[in-house]
């Protein structure tokens, strides 16, 4: 349709130059670095076009795209970068069970750890809070209250722990701690046993446990299960914390996995199934997941640092070393190995794991409570990674850097950085309906 008047060419213009620098952009990382086939492309795309929080979990690359173009005031100096996350959102919380057998609530995937300013995990935590509070059909008043809730409670985390009020080595959000719908979750979990998980991915099979044959697992060639356990030897080599003997990481079986993720299509990933002990039919076996890692998000887009790829080459290990630092107890089956020259890590695949359903924050308090939670928890991964801790790698204390970054007073940070991520919750709404018409013709080649 031809524009008639000025306020429809320029809307008419943004939009096609949106749309160009959108299926530019999304060419660029899904084909040319993922190098995902046009039919795991498809896939991508099918669930990114579920919602436009969906949208915006599987386009993290368009999210940096942006925010590194846009100046802000309260950035720590690229000399003195934070270990983040690299990918927060709201989805990315979740119950496990450390190595103390203890059940808690903390981030969860680690996939792309990176150094750089504290601020882009901040943002795009903020902006994810918009969006789920429009999926919940919160009104703008309720939106920016949350948003606000959650700024100042990284800003008031930060500052407990720059003046020693909490130590980040020891912060753990476990049932005494936890309060609200987290802490009905974890009280949940305590109930539930064992061997819940197993019970649903595997079977006993002439008095030994197996892996169930479904759509999400299937069977391994004899190629990827020769190159696994050719690969077992050097991971057990990784862990920092070993489970009794050598047999107690045997394998017994190999599955590989599909159907889990946004962003990780097109990464393989295996479950395996270990002795884990020697009870009858395998009622304390493990199940960890091997899942393949690549170059972190964040890297493309925010300044080198020579040292960090210096010491994590591999990105299991800088996966795996990412989650160590920012966990008070981190999985004690984390560790990477290499399959034909593809870097994976190991995590168990906990039965303990599971993440608060939408439906479980029934009122304002309840997200209130959540995202208090959640605040204390990013503030806590920040200011973890770093002189605090032996898996630290930077020389000084991250939470201090940022502190003198935000201001004392939180009042400026909060406003600014609220209505930023309100105004880019509005450009990801604009940017998932691009992207639905243009999923909707997208012809794989």
């Amino acid at each position: 349709m031809i524009p008639t008047n000025m306020t429809e060419q320029v809307i008419h213009t943004r939009t096609k130059l949106r749309k160009e620098t959108l299926i530019s952009v999304l060419d660029e990382f899904d084909s040319k670095i993922m190098i995902l086939s046009p039919t795991k492309r498809a896939e991508k795309y099918r669930k990114m076009s579920a919602t436009a929080f969906s949208f915006f979990r599987g386009s993290s690359y368009l999210f940096y795209f942006d925010a590194t173009r846009h100046y802000f005031p309260y950035h720590t100096s690229t000399e003195r970068p934070t270990w983040i996350q690299g990918d927060l959102h709201f989805e990315n919380f979740g119950a496990f069970r450390n190595e103390s057998k203890q059940i808690v609530y903390d981030v969860n995937d680690f996939d792309e750890g990176y150094i750089g300013s504290y601020l882009y995990d901040v943002l795009r935590m903020s902006v994810s809070i918009a969006l789920v509070g429009r999926q919940l059909q919160y009104t703008d008043d309720q939106q920016l209250h949350l948003l606000e809730h959650y700024i100042k409670g990284y800003h008031k985390q930060i500052t407990c722990f720059v003046e020693d009020k909490d130590d980040p080595a020891k912060f753990v959000m476990d049932e005494n701690k936890a309060k609200g719908p987290v802490r009905k979750l974890l009280r949940k979990l305590e109930k539930r046993r064992n061997g819940h998980f197993l019970e649903k991915v595997t079977a006993v099979m002439q008095s030994d446990r197996v892996f169930q044959e479904t759509a999400e697992l299937v069977v391994p060639s004899e190629q990827e299960q020769s190159l696994l356990e050719q690969a077992w030897a050097f991971y057990q080599q990784t862990l920092v914390c070993h489970q009794g003997e050598a047999d107690h990481y045997r394998i017994k079986d190999i599955a590989i996995k599909h159907g889990s993720g946004t962003a990780s299509i097109g990464l393989d990933r295996y479950y395996v199934l270990i002795e884990g002990g020697l009870s009858v039919e395998g009622e304390d076996d493990a199940v960890l997941e091997v899942k393949e890692v690549r170059t972190p998000v964040p890297a493309y887009f925010l300044p080198y640092a020579e040292s960090f790829w210096q010491t994590f080459s591999h990105q299991g290990k800088r996966v795996t070393t990412t989650q160590q630092a920012m966990h008070h107890k981190a999985d004690p089956y984390l560790g990477f190995l290499t399959l034909d020259g593809r870097d994976f890590y190991v995590r168990e695949r906990s039965p303990y794991k599971k993440r608060l359903k939408l439906e479980d924050i029934e009122t304002i308090e309840d997200m209130e409570s959540v995202l208090s939670t959640m605040a204390k928890l990013t503030a806590k991964m920040h200011a973890r990674a770093d002189a605090d801790v032996n898996k630290g790698i930077l020389p000084y204390h991250s939470e201090k850097e940022i502190l003198k970054a935000m201001g004392r007073k939180p009042d400026a940070f909060v406003q600014h950085i609220s209505r930023w991520a309100f105004a880019y919750a509005d450009q990801v709404e604009k940017d998932y309906a691009i992207f639905c018409e243009w999923a909707q013709t997208f012809q794989p080649e």
